[in-house]
């Protein structure tokens, strides 16, 4: 926006701001109907069942009851807006409800089909209740219900919010037990689960873990992570809509795997660099399995076209005989392989092949070739932000989940020191609400930019911080989540950026943190680049740019035990 324009859109809010009278504290009230919001307090961790800004986010503190509440960080041209469509009755009276900090903080309803209303408050420094109450119109049959603070007023929270009154759609009846709940995959620290729809207007789905709710998805099927090895978890499930949550399914029990993958610690996947399969450099990986007990490593990357899966010399993975056999060749030195699907410059499977059930053959065809029980997703550009693909995507790990029992699950995504931006925030807040299971969020230390170089960029301390910011965001998403689930991936030696290089010394800093709190997984970018330069071996896509000596990276890296 052209700064004359937001200052007169600036002008214009506060008039409009000084011609609206601020609702008073609701006091305590008697007992009321039904909630008919989905997530009313974010207790999923997430923000399902709304739709909402990229700048709204689920918090642990403050909140107003429970574990989590919203936060909306409302800027000059974004009020942070969360909204949820909810079924209702014609001519019926609803009240809106809600617990709010922060200035300018609104709640209030849209499509009524008589007279929508709001309620705000100016300045509330502690949890204050609002209230609004709306009658619908003779037609009316759905209503769309907000929150969200005021342009350029800062941070903004909001906790149990409650539409009251009589639900509509399914003729005011919540729906009833799902059916034929069953266990579809575990790992040492998690238990994938579906089940089938009860007949009539679902909402959602509430997952139970021993009793007490563990999370909430819109489809028919969910994973609960972070939880312990070797231990026997029962679960059932129950649906909800507008009217209310339904009975709960028959039970199943669950015994989670003794270790390895899923969380519960890397095993033989602790370290796994990235080994670029068409650079003419793949020699480095054959040393680096005999020559420095590399065991493990990240095989990239395999892309689309159409949707048939292909390396990045355009041969189809299931017909490529010269990586096949550089992959096979290091597995018979000790080495064992994770496939990397995407990476910066190629186009991701989900992105070329627009029809689930294709996409998933095209995985699974991967997974069939190359015989692999770990795989990777590296998301980022322009394709992290692409929500319609990422659900996709999403939709299809759940479908391998299911069909390979133990498959470990990964996401590579951009970092800052500070953890992931807004866009990796987002693509790991839909993960849950689309039912999937993620193991190990794989974070990119590198290539940060801007302020991080302004003071000489520390990439040894620069990773650790990715490390524990991603984890602090992680569990707001995840609760039960520890480093166990947090993977992190420098580039060493010279980064595109050019004030930023990642040393041997930054290289033990980041082992030794990793061995104190048992990262989930350590790579780097890449195999081919452990190497100095010279002779024929130039540039940063074949090495490192600094001084070293061959695979020196490598040689500390499998320092890190898990």
């Amino acid at each position: 926006m052209h700064p004359r324009l937001r200052h007169a859109a600036a002008v214009a809010a506060a008039a409009l701001l000084a011609t609206l009278v601020p609702v008073t504290t609701v006091g305590h009230a008697s007992a009321a109907p039904a909630n008919l919001l989905a997530n009313p307090g974010f207790e999923t961790g997430t923000t399902a069942g709304w739709s909402c800004s990229p700048l709204d986010s689920v918090v642990t503190s403050p909140v107003h009851s429970g574990t989590h509440a919203l936060a909306g960080a409302a800027s000059s041209s974004d009020n942070a807006q969360c909204t949820q469509t909810v079924s209702v009755l014609p001519s019926t009276s609803y009240t809106l409800t809600g617990f709010v900090q922060g200035n300018y903080v609104f709640i209030g309803d849209t499509g009524t089909g008589s007279s929508d209303t709001n309620a705000w408050t100016p300045s509330a420094t502690s949890w204050q209740q609002l209230s609004t109450t709306f009658t619908t119109g003779a037609s009316t049959t759905t209503v769309t219900v907000y929150v969200h603070g005021w342009y350029a007023q800062g941070t903004y929270y909001a906790d149990d919010l409650a539409l009251s009154g009589p639900g509509g759609g399914g003729g005011g009846s919540p729906p009833g037990a799902p059916s034929g709940l069953r266990v579809t995959g575990t790992t040492s620290s998690s238990v994938s689960l579906s089940w089938t729809a009860p007949s009539g207007p679902v909402s959602g789905y509430n997952i139970y873990q021993n009793g007490a709710k563990s999370t909430s998805v819109t489809g028919t099927s969910a994973t609960v992570s972070g939880l312990a090895a070797s231990t026997t978890y029962t679960f059932a499930v129950t649906a909800f809509n507008a009217s209310g949550e339904g009975p709960r399914s028959g039970s199943v029990q669950a015994t989670t795997g003794s270790g390895g993958g899923g969380g519960g610690g890397p095993g033989g996947f602790a370290v796994a660099p990235y080994a670029d399969m068409t650079n003419l450099q793949e020699p480095m990986l054959d040393r680096a399995a005999t020559q420095a007990g590399l065991k493990a490593f990240t095989a990239a990357f395999v892309i689309g076209s159409g949707c048939t899966p292909i390396w990045g010399d355009t041969l189809p993975v299931t017909n490529d005989p010269t990586v096949t056999g550089e992959i096979t060749k290091a597995e018979s030195e000790g080495a064992t392989p994770i496939v990397s699907f995407g990476g910066e410059g190629g186009v991701e499977l989900a992105q070329s092949c627009a029809n689930l059930s294709q996409v998933v053959a095209a995985y699974q065809s991967v997974i069939n070739t190359l015989h692999v029980s770990h795989i990777d997703f590296d998301i980022e550009g322009a394709a992290i932000a692409d929500t319609a693909t990422n659900k996709l995507r999403f939709q299809a790990i759940n479908q391998l989940e299911a069909n390979n029992p133990g498959l470990v699950v990964s996401v590579t995504i951009p970092t800052f020191p500070t953890g992931p931006d807004f866009n990796g925030d987002a693509f790991l807040q839909q993960a849950p609400s689309d039912g999937t299971r993620i193991d190990v969020v794989n974070v990119m230390a590198m290539d940060y930019y801007g302020g991080f170089d302004t003071s000489g960029a520390d990439m040894g301390q620069y990773a650790v911080q990715a490390a524990q910011n991603t984890l602090s965001f992680i569990k707001t998403i995840w609760p039960n989540d520890t480093y166990a689930n947090v993977g992190v991936t420098p580039m060493i030696g010279q980064n595109d950026d050019s004030a930023e290089v990642f040393t041997e010394a930054d290289a033990h800093t980041l082992v030794s943190f990793a061995n104190t709190n048992h990262l989930g997984r350590l790579a780097f970018w890449s195999v081919d680049r452990d190497q100095p330069c010279g002779g024929s071996v130039s540039g940063l896509p074949s090495c490192s740019e600094i001084s070293q000596q061959s695979l020196d990276f490598t040689r500390i890296f499998v320092g890190f035990t898990g």
